[in-house]
């Protein structure tokens, strides 16, 4: 039974199954996009009520793009795409393997784009130099028929790009398949990290399972900028991979735009939250001798080997527990009475005690919020895109021309009467001057 004819084939090849998968996909996506993804249920029962987050949960429409219901929906298009140009393909394939010089000569006459002329060459020598001059025109695959006694060339530009539509259509499954694949094989976690510290693990936004790196991520440092009027500018953070399998580690500093992408997880940095814990460099300038320390308030620490020992004593912090400055309570040795200052976040105080002078740096240290993403499917879509950009590229600027040349010899005297014909299935004003092109080179030549 021929394929228009079977009633599920038809069904799949319809226009409008076509119109009506990408209207229900276009408009769950706006709800996708509307409906915050992946949150908690008591997020959607505090934002929609209870009653309408039940019904969410229901349709699984908090994590659409994963539901079973939107990915068969993705199925169902891609099926109609497949049906939809496996349906056509003969007809385009045709046109594109077509034999031109089948066509009635008379035909010709009535095309658009036509030139009649006489020539003093007799036909078959016309036919020679005629071939010559289409293929230096930048015409391909000259061919030649004889027939009638008259004689008929065709030329041709750009036949394959009526399969340029397929190239978009082939382009779409690639994504279709590189998306469902990152949903189905690919994850969101993500990971507090606080500075100085490292992690071999990450946690999926969804349940908060532990999921192992195989190798340490670990954040070296952590900065935040402000714009002038005090809103956040930029979060950035040093990071380190180290990984067993490298005898070298890795070093990437990352920003909102510019994450890390290591053995397929790409980390993203989200936020940071102040730590009740400080960074302080101590450096005796009077012996060159320097230490680092990771402190929390209220607590006494004693440089080991030296006399000094120190305390943060109180903090001045907003809301969100951002210290904007501390007072240290300082002593050189056990013999000198402890003094007090003031020192800012990530400033530098100098204070002399016992003959000595110090330089005591301090800083609020922070944790840092790492979004996760594992995608297989990321290199598959990168690939569909390009062969998009390509097929909509031959689409819309590349066109199907077509050149024929009909030659009749003159039967009283010695020459031919020449007709050159010419199509564009698109594009036709830019064809119409290229024709013209043609045919002013011709009248030169002839």
């Amino acid at each position: 039974m021929p394929k228009a004819k079977n009633p599920v084939w038809h069904f799949f090849a319809s226009v409008k199954f076509a119109l009506t998968t990408l209207s229900i996909l276009a408009t769950t996506s706006i709800i996708g996009t509307l409906i915050q993804q992946g949150k908690e249920p008591s997020y959607y029962v505090q934002e929609y009520g209870r009653n309408l987050a039940r019904v969410f949960e229901v349709l699984d429409i908090t994590n659409m793009y994963s539901s079973w219901w939107f990915i068969t929906l993705l199925c169902l298009f891609a099926v109609n795409l497949v049906v939809c140009s496996v349906e056509r393909l003969p007809r385009v394939w045709r046109l594109v393997t077509l034999d031109n010089l089948s066509v009635d000569p008379q035909q010709l006459e009535k095309k658009h784009f036509t030139h009649r002329t006489d020539s003093r060459l007799s036909a078959s020598t016309a036919a020679e130099d005629l071939l010559r001059f289409v293929a230096q025109s930048g015409w391909r695959n000259s061919r030649r028929r004889d027939r009638d006694g008259t004689i008929l060339l065709f030329a041709q530009k750009g036949a394959w790009t009526r399969l340029g539509v397929y190239l978009v259509h082939f382009s779409i499954l690639v994504i279709l398949v590189g998306a469902i694949a990152g949903t189905l094989f690919g994850y969101k976690a993500y990971v507090f990290l606080p500075e100085g510290r490292s992690t071999p693990n990450i946690f999926l936004q969804k349940n908060q399972k532990s999921i192992p790196l195989g190798f340490e991520l670990r954040c070296d440092h952590f900065e935040r900028t402000f714009y002038s009027n005090g809103m956040t500018k930029e979060y950035r953070a040093d990071l380190t991979v180290l990984d067993p399998q490298h005898d070298t580690t890795y070093h990437k500093s990352i920003i909102v735009n510019d994450p890390l992408s290591y053995r397929g997880l790409t980390f993203y940095v989200s936020d940071a939250y102040p730590l009740q814990e400080f960074y302080m460099e101590i450096r005796n300038r009077t012996t060159g001798q320097e230490q680092a320390f990771r402190v929390p308030p209220k607590r006494d620490v004693a440089w080991e080997g030296t006399g000094v020992s120190f305390r943060i004593e109180a903090l001045k912090s907003d809301q969100e527990g951002v210290v904007h400055e501390a007072k240290i309570r300082f002593s050189a040795n056990t013999a000198t009475e402890p003094s007090d200052f003031v020192v800012k976040d990530k400033g530098t105080v100098t204070i002399h005690q016992s003959g000595e002078e110090f330089t005591v740096s301090f800083r609020q240290l922070y944790s840092t919020l790492l979004l996760v993403a594992k995608d297989p499917g990321v290199l598959i879509v990168y690939v569909g895109c390009f062969l998009m950009i390509l097929g909509l590229a031959t689409v819309f600027f590349l066109s199907h021309q077509r050149l024929w040349v009909w030659i009749i010899p003159e039967t009283k005297q010695q020459g031919s009467q020449i007709l050159i014909s010419g199509t564009s299935n698109k594009n036709k004003p830019a064809f119409e001057r290229r024709f013209q092109t043609l045919v002013d080179r011709f009248k030169k030549e002839f």
